[in-house]
């Protein structure tokens, strides 16, 4: 039986499922990234899907309804279910991050629908390109997500 890809490149970060929600009985979805300095997610809102951020490495600067503020290294970060919120990884270093997304499918159908599938021993960065904006904005929109601007 064949094994569904773990590691995917979206948005220029290196991200590694953890945990799908199929696997936890539809509970969350659990997601280890690793984010260049000036990559991130532009500001969106997603109701029905809460989402929080542990910062393992480096700093992000997030926007949550407006208000800045930069997480570091043992930092977690709460985004209240439909918030507008962005996040960029900022300082001298990628940063690292846990991403928890409970349900989880949202995420999971986004990031999974907009990445490539990257093999399971790839560690570093994909290479840096551009994304495609309008695959980005359809992909949301199935999956319920509102892209609100650019990052």
């Amino acid at each position: 039986m064949a094994t569904r890809p773990r590691k995917y490149g979206a948005l220029n970060i290196l991200m590694q499922f953890h945990a799908f929600p199929d696997e936890v009985q539809g509970k969350y979805c659990l997601v280890e990234c690793t984010v260049p300095v000036g990559a991130g997610a532009p500001p969106n809102h997603h109701a029905g899907e809460t989402e929080a951020f542990y910062i393992l490495e480096g700093e992000i600067g997030f926007m949550i309804e407006g208000e800045e503020c930069l997480a570091r290294a043992g930092d977690y970060v709460a985004i209240p279910d439909g918030a507008v919120h962005a996040f960029r990884a900022v300082g001298e270093a990628p940063a690292r991050v846990l991403v928890l997304n409970a349900p989880g499918q949202m995420h999971e159908a986004f990031f999974t629908g907009i990445g490539t599938a990257l093999p399971d021993s790839q560690t570093e960065l994909p290479p840096a390109a551009a994304p495609d904006i309008a695959a980005v904005l359809a992909k949301a929109g199935e999956v319920g997500m509102t892209i609100v601007g650019p990052n």
